[in-house]
Formats: structure tokens, C-alpha cells, sequence
């Protein structure tokens, strides 16, 4: 299995934000072939002082292998969802990607 995790910082100042980069991660993402699991939200506020609490959107998607993500990262909805919807409301993104042991 293949891991792709998405942190999202959005813009200040720009009205529903948050908002619209999910309802565009559901939209344009969601739909990409060979998703195994999908899921997207907003931070998750925590007591605890190693989690991350600056960005506003998370999301994961699983894929049955690296080759299946090469492909999503170049599917017509993704590249539109980075010109209609990232690119006008995140000012930062961070990527961890990582796959199953042993592989």
C-alpha cells in the first residue's frame, strides 16, 4: 500500500477558505481512479504539544501502490484541482508520502 498525507495551510484573508479547499478536494480528488481509501478534514485541535496545530486541512488517500499515485498526481482532476482551487487559497502545503515495509 502506498500513503499519501496532504497538510493544507490556507491563505489569510480569503473568505471560506477552508471551505472551498475541501469541498474542491471532494470534488476534483475524490473521483481520481484507483483510490483504495480517501479521507479529508479539518485539523483536529489537541492538548498535546508534538501535534501539529497551524494548518487547517488534512487529507490521506490510500493507493494500492506507487505506481497508481504517479498516476493520480497526474490526472486531469488533480492538475485542475490545483489550478482552480490550491492555487487560490493555500499558501503552504507539506506532503509525507510513504508506503508499506518491505517494499
Amino acid at each position: 500500500m502506498f500513503s499519501h498525507a496532504v497538510i493544507f495551510w490556507t491563505k489569510d484573508g480569503v473568505e471560506n477558505a477552508t471551505e472551498d479547499l475541501i469541498a474542491g478536494i471532494e470534488q476534483y480528488l475524490k473521483p481520481i481512479p484507483g483510490i483504495v481509501n480517501f479521507h479529508v478534514g479539518r485539523m483536529a485541535p489537541s492538548h498535546r504539544d508534538v501535534v501539529e496545530q497551524t494548518y487547517q486541512v488534512g487529507l490521506h488517500i490510500l493507493f494500492p501502490d506507487a505506481e497508481t499515485q504517479s498516476a493520480y498526481q497526474t490526472h486531469p482532476l488533480h492538475l485542475e484541482f490545483v489550478e482552480k482551487v490550491f492555487k487560490r487559497v493555500c499558501e503552504r502545503v507539506t506532503v509525507y508520502d510513504f508506503q508499506s515495509a518491505g517494499k
